[in-house]
This record gives structure tokens, sequence and C-alpha cells, in this order.
């Protein structure tokens, strides 16, 4: 159930609706009359009170069920139609009350229904309209608040990816430059300065964008995988199950990579203990990227992680309102990061 901070509305909203209501539909012979005024003003409040009650939670309910925006339209269909079928039951059971104790003056005829029926119509539109309206601004509010602080996140994903101070164009021309330097006849070292400049091409193409397609990802991390191939060697060694449903899926640029690189940086990847590095996403989860890592963490010489990528990660996928959170742990001698994979609908290229 979402939290609602509508004690203003409720103290003073329900008050003021139902005096309205009153002073629209005064009954004949009480213009005037204050005592008169005041029961018709309370028998009002009484009214209005339930229908506010009854229809506030009947929003709240359908938020809880349906949150995300894509649902919007869909939870707006059922609150019109739930409302109306809540308001007919309220109408019913607050007549209720005032029946048993003036059967007279509100008797559970037909005519009666019906002139309550019309009398309910205004504080319901009046409580959904405006819970509607608070909603809205409120998740506007708070998407400006998430792209200023998505922004400031992807910033520094960036930074911590670089891991260097030179401006990255500099550096991706030099590697060109350094290529067609080489002899013709050393393919490795060919090949390895190319997979490197595709490295930073990616890195310098991620900027600006909120998210990318898991595909895109998936090959800069088998380039990224491919020099260290040429250090590791056999001692690194990579599997990755991917479905064609989740390579059209997204993901925050750069999130993987720092999976893949904290598994090589903190973990041991010798002959003896070759590191093992797993990517994948089933169908059975269609909504999670897997990545898994040997557990053997290094000892001399190495300084322990802070965490602080992870953390950032974690802060990204939050604010690009990921249905469920980064969870990460140690399971029977692995290490396991789930990755949230995001909507396909989500534009690649948005910018920060």
């Amino acid at each position: 159930m979402p939290t609602l901070n509508d004690r203003r509305f409720l103290l003073g909203g329900i008050p003021l609706l139902s005096l309205v209501i009153a002073l629209v539909d005064v009954p004949a012979g009480t213009a005037g009359r204050v005592p008169l005024l005041l029961g018709h003003w309370a028998v009002s409040l009484y009214f209005t009170t339930g229908y506010w009650l009854a229809n506030r939670q009947l929003w709240m309910t359908l938020l809880a069920r349906l949150p995300r925006p894509e649902q919007t339209p869909r939870r707006l269909w059922l609150l019109a139609g739930l409302a109306v079928l809540v308001t007919a039951a309220a109408s019913v059971l607050l007549l209720l009350l005032p029946h048993a104790l003036l059967p007279t003056d509100f008797p559970l005829t037909l005519p009666a229904l019906l002139k309550q029926a019309r009398f309910s119509l205004v504080p319901t539109v009046a409580v959904l309209t405006l819970y509607e309206t608070m909603y809205f601004f409120e998740q506007w509010r708070a998407s400006l608040g998430r792209a200023e602080a998505l922004g400031r996140a992807q910033n520094q994903a960036q930074l911590d990816a670089l891991q260097s101070q030179l401006d990255p164009h500099f550096l991706f021309n030099n590697l060109n430059t350094l290529a067609a330097l080489i002899e013709p006849g050393n393919a490795p070292a060919q090949d390895f300065v190319e997979q490197l400049a595709d490295v930073y091409r990616y890195v310098l193409l991620a900027q600006g964008r909120a998210t990318v397609p898991l595909a895109e990802e998936l090959a800069f991390i088998e380039t990224y995988l491919a020099l260290h191939k040429a250090r590791f060697r056999d001692n690194l060694r990579v599997e990755i199950a991917i479905t064609p449903d989740a390579l059209v899926r997204h993901v925050a640029p750069l999130s993987v990579q720092l999976l893949v690189e904290n598994a090589l940086k903190h973990n041991v990847a010798s002959r003896e203990h070759p590191l093992r590095l797993r990517l994948v996403a089933e169908a059975d989860t269609p909504d999670t990227l897997v990545v898994e890592n040997t557990l053997r963490p290094r000892q001399a010489g190495f300084a322990p992680g802070t965490g602080t990528g992870l953390a950032n990660v974690r802060r990204r996928y939050e604010l690009l309102g990921a249905g469920q959170p980064v969870a990460a742990g140690a399971r029977n001698g692995e290490f396991v990061v789930h990755l949230p994979l995001l909507p396909a609908q989500r534009s690649s290229a948005t910018p920060l």
C-alpha cells in the first residue's frame, strides 16, 4: 500500500466539499433557518465523509496493485468502473444508519437510492480527481529529482569505468594512430589495439545514454573480455547464455562491465584456480541478468574492494525505476549478482 500524506485534504477538503454540496442543494423551507441549515450540512458531511474514504481506499488499493507509469491507463479504467460499484455499495450502507434513526426522512426506496446516487457523483468525482492530480504532480517532481540524480550517478560510473584522467577522445584517436603504426604482419598486436579502441568507442557512445540494449552491452563485454583473455588466457573461463528475448531488454550502460571488472580485480585467476565467469538470462527468469563468478579473493598485495562500484550500480537502477533491486551476495563458493533487465521500450538515447 503506497504511503499517502493527505491529512490536510481530509481535514479541510471533506468539510469544505460537504458545505458546498449542502449550499447547492438547500431543502425548501430551510433558507435563513440556521439550525436546519446546520443539520443539513451535518447530513452532507456524513455522506461526503463516507464517499471520500471509500473512494480513497479504492484509489490506494489500485495504485498499490498497478503502480508503474505504463499501467496508468489500465488503472484509470478500473478506477472508473470500480468507483461506480464502490459508490453504489457505499450509498446503501451509508443510508442504513439515518434510515434506522429517521426512516421517514431517509427511506430505503428506489427513488431515494437514485437521489442518493446523484448526490454521490460530486464527492466521488472530486475525490478521484484530487488524488490522481496530487499523485501526478508528486511523480513529476520525483522524476525531475531522479533525472538529476541519475545524471550524477551516470557521470560517476563513466569516470569509474575510464579509470583515467586522459580525455577519452584523445586516447581513442591515438589508439587508431598506434594501430596504423604497427607492422602489418603483427596481427595479434593489431587485433589487441583494435579491440582496445572498440572498448573506448563504446564508452564514448554510452555517454549521455540512460540505458542501452543488453545486446550492445554484451557485444562490448565480449570485446572487453577478449582484452583480458590476452593476459589471463585459459585462466579466465567465460560462459554467456542469454535468451533472444533478454537481448532486447535494456541495462544501464557499463553496469555489466563494472560487475565483470570487479570479478577480475578481486579474485584469483590462475592455472590451478581458473576464474569462471557466467552471464546468464534464462527463459524462466526473463527480468534478470545473473552475473556469477568463482569467489576466491586475492590475498597479499591487493586492497579489498570498498563496494562503491556495486553501490553505484544499485543507485542507478533505483533511479531508473527498476521493478526489483540489484541483489548481490556470496553463494556456494560464488559471488552472484542479479541485475534487473529494464523494459525494451525505454529509449536508449535518453539525455541525462
